[in-house]
């Protein structure tokens, strides 16, 4: 097994252990140049291991792995086709599926907090199709135009980024965000940042380099 088939499993056992892959539910790739590591159909997350990881070719042909890759291989591959993305993470996080399921009441994903910014602001909800489809991978493949995650309408969340560390950090991220938002919609209306408020956050995020660590220079 390889340093990429251990990095995949470590990333499943951390969202599992931060409930964000339950059972069996959920899947986690990262893209090596012209190759997918992604975690293998009906395993325990929680107790993810290298053998579980399955490695394809980016048109789904399996070139290693002693189990089938995950039902939704076509979604992970189609990110990758279509986007930068060098890692996907797709869950049935609670916050995150209990508003993909409330589509009546938040029809996407607002920004009530400035780190959402970090994920590209305003969220998509994909509308619902059946898992494993075509039509599923392609509906998420829109919602995350010009963003780091996404929502699916009745199912989960998806997350990306440019390695897997960063898009494990923004699967916790729409995690949190989701549990947020339905605290406030217990109490209040959800009241969403401006749009003039949205960019001054991402003109101070810039200017401040925010999110990196920098050296005390004082």
């Amino acid at each position: 097994m390889t340093t990429i088939h251990q990095e995949v499993a470590d990333a499943a056992r951390q969202l599992a252990e931060h409930g964000l892959l339950i059972g069996t539910a959920g899947n986690v790739s990262v893209r090596d140049d012209d190759r997918v590591f992604v975690t293998a159909s009906g395993i325990v997350l929680a107790r993810c291991e290298p053998e579980d990881i399955v490695e394809t070719t980016l048109d789904g042909e399996v070139v290693s792995g002693r189990l089938k890759p995950t039902s939704e291989l076509d979604l992970h591959l189609a990110v990758y086709r279509s986007s930068f993305a060098r890692a996907v993470v797709h869950t049935h996080a609670p916050s995150a599926t209990a508003v993909a399921c409330a589509t009546n009441r938040f029809p996407s994903f607002p920004v009530l907090h400035y780190q959402q910014m970090m994920l590209g602001g305003e969220l998509r909800i994909a509308p619902y199709a059946t898992f494993g489809t075509p039509e599923l991978a392609q509906a998420v493949v829109d919602a995350l135009e010009d963003r780091q995650a996404a929502l699916m309408a009745g199912h989960g969340s998806v997350a990306v980024g440019s390695s897997l560390a960063k898009a494990v950090d923004n699967a916790l991220l729409v995690e949190w965000l989701a549990a947020l938002l339905l605290r406030v919609a217990q109490v209040t209306d959800p009241l969403p940042l401006t749009e003039a408020q949205q960019i001054d956050v991402i003109r101070q995020a810039f200017a401040l380099n925010y999110g990196t660590p920098q050296e005390n220079r004082s």
